[in-house]
């Protein structure tokens, strides 16, 4: 059996007896539901879940990725590459979240109202291809954080099998890993309305800006990062571990010149470092773990 190993300073994983039986819960219940949509992202959680999902029910697994300009093209492309090396049924469908008022508005809601269309879409797309159930990658660290778009599940009943398992996201990445699934280490993503402040309408084209800037980011080859829009004024928030690398007059100067001609007049660094759900510390909320 292959040796189970924690991700950096992440709590120590349980055995791999324990580990094996909590994935061989997901398969069970992923059996029981005979034919389902897998809500697809690529990201670390929804692709060991497509993956699971293919294992256990074969062609009665369809992972469907939402078209929508606020998921970033490389993140399309990257969930196109892993469903077809690994043999997962996969296609698109359109949402149009953009065309709601509320969605738009961006108030605290707003992942509620993006999961709600998604969610409806795939309902009806359901009922056209005989799927009978959705899932969706939440995962039992996810349960405790701020995420309206949990609402949305439980409205249109979608399920959470691996949160259902007791899964938290080290495990999944470990799992992963022992999958031979190029996703295990990749970093925490989320759609690019998330970069927007809650306030600030949300546009195409001020995600489309984010989009950009993130991909120029990449190319200086920053790992972890958000770039948070704040009207002329840009905030890039880089993971503590690569702090180091972008404090430098140097490394200053790319970032202005990636920027200003974005739109942006005012280039910043965030010097607390990119920290997850940033933009929920202007709600003061806490996760309750």
């Amino acid at each position: 059996m292959a040796t189970l190993v924690a991700l950096g300073s992440t709590p120590a994983l349980p055995d791999p007896d324990r580990l094996l039986e909590k994935q061989e819960k997901l398969f069970a219940h992923l059996r029981s539901l005979g034919r389902v949509l897998v809500a697809y992202s690529g990201g670390a959680d929804s692709a060991y879940l497509a993956w699971a999902a293919k294992q256990v029910l074969g062609d009665g697994c369809l992972a469907i990725t939402a078209d929508s300009a606020s998921v970033p093209e490389s993140h399309k492309r990257d969930a196109e590459a892993l469903a077809s090396q690994f043999g997962i049924n996969h296609e698109y469908i359109f949402t149009h979240e953009f065309d709601n008022p509320a969605y738009v508005a961006n108030n605290a809601d707003r992942c509620f109202h993006c999961k709600d269309e998604l969610f409806s879409c795939m309902e009806e797309f359901g009922r056209q291809r005989g799927f009978e159930h959705i899932v969706y990658g939440v995962n039992k660290d996810d349960l405790g954080d701020y995420r309206p778009g949990q609402n949305a599940a439980a409205l249109h009943q979608v399920q959470a099998p691996l949160a259902d398992a007791g899964l938290t996201k080290p495990e999944i990445r470990e799992l992963s890993r022992l999958a031979g699934l190029p996703t295990w280490n990749r970093p925490a993503s989320a759609c690019l309305s998330s970069r927007i402040p809650y306030g600030t309408p949300v546009t195409v084209s001020n995600v489309k800006t984010v989009e950009k800037g993130e991909e120029e980011l990449k190319q200086l080859g920053f790992r972890q990062f958000r770039v948070r829009f704040h009207d002329k004024l840009v905030r890039v928030e880089i993971a503590p571990e690569e702090l180091e690398k972008a404090l430098s007059l140097d490394m200053a100067a790319k970032m202005v010149a990636i920027f200003k001609p974005l739109g942006f007049h005012y280039v910043t660094l965030d010097l607390e470092g990119y920290r997850q759900g940033a933009l929920n510390e202007a709600l003061g909320l806490k996760k309750t773990s």
